[in-house]
């Protein structure tokens, strides 16, 4: 939101999410409003070009939160991965720093969509955070970043495709993701996890799927796991996640890691051999 007072142009922020998933609005009293949304739409329904109701839209534009999990962090996670002198040390930087990026969405709330060149730019002691509406139909959206002190540079664009399955709401994030250590001479490429919004028969919204993370120059990759409870709430965990970082060339698996995104991860290695530049 801009406000202009006397030739005077004041730029206001919305609150951004806390880890715990609180918020300064209040979901809809009944879950009978929002299954409402969805009486006229059929399973398997694409929902891109679905108007929301303003009544269930947070007081922030997508773009804003889309950003938030980039500049919005409690300890400079992002820094880090350059860091390590080592190329396992610095894999296993990002690979926490990827996680990390996941904030808890709130159930019956969505940011507003926005329109075709809307940009957001934020910058944070050295790092500085540009995103940019680049397609409105298809609906996507665009992000660099740089940290000049640590030689970092951070390249996304993503389009989110919505689909109703009956009794939840899957939506696909599509679009790779580019984190480049320009010192190191290193890449590391990444996709999204979906997100998975539940209306019937219990309310909620999780990060579900597969998310892969390789970097060619180092050899290794990351495989992920993000799980969720059952549609009854009965088997799963909340925000869970599991996953191993393993060498490409050969599929050994180095390390194991399993807990909750928000919570706690715990690690184990797996091969007592070195890893050094490629050779043990």
């Amino acid at each position: 939101m801009v406000t202009i007072i006397k030739d005077e142009k004041k730029i206001f922020l919305s609150r951004p999410h806390s880890i715990n998933g609180d918020s300064e609005v209040d979901s809809p009293k009944s879950i009978q409003r929002i299954s409402s949304l969805f009486k006229n739409i059929k399973p398997g329904f694409d929902l891109t070009n679905f108007k929301l109701p303003p009544l269930f839209n947070l007081p922030k534009s997508h773009l804003q939160c889309y950003g938030e999990t980039v500049y919005c962090m409690g300890t400079d996670m992002l820094s880090r991965c350059n860091q390590a002198d080592s190329p396992v040390d610095r894999f296993i930087s990002v690979v926490a720093w990827n996680i990390s990026t996941l904030r808890p969405p709130i159930f019956g709330f969505a940011p507003y969509n926005p329109i075709l060149g809307e940009t957001h730019h934020v910058s944070r002691a050295n790092l500085n955070v540009l995103l940019e509406q680049i397609s409105h139909h298809p609906p996507v959206s665009a992000l660099h970043a740089t940290d000049e002190k640590q030689k970092i540079q951070l390249i996304r664009c993503q389009l989110c495709v919505p689909k109703f399955n009956g009794i939840a709401v899957v939506n696909e994030v599509r679009g790779k993701r580019q984190l480049k250590l320009l010192s190191r001479g290193e890449t590391y490429e990444m996709n999204s996890p979906d997100l998975l919004i539940r209306i019937l028969p219990t309310p909620g919204v999780d990060w579900d799927g597969d998310v892969r993370i390789r970097c060619p120059e180092n050899g290794l990759e990351a495989e992920l796991h993000y799980g969720h409870k059952s549609f009854l709430g009965l088997r799963g965990s909340h925000r869970s996640v599991k996953g191993k970082i393993l060498e490409t060339s050969t599929k050994r698996t180095l390390f194991e890691f399993n807990g909750n995104w928000d919570r706690y991860l715990p690690s184990r290695q797996i091969s007592d051999n070195c890893y050094n530049e490629g050779q043990c």
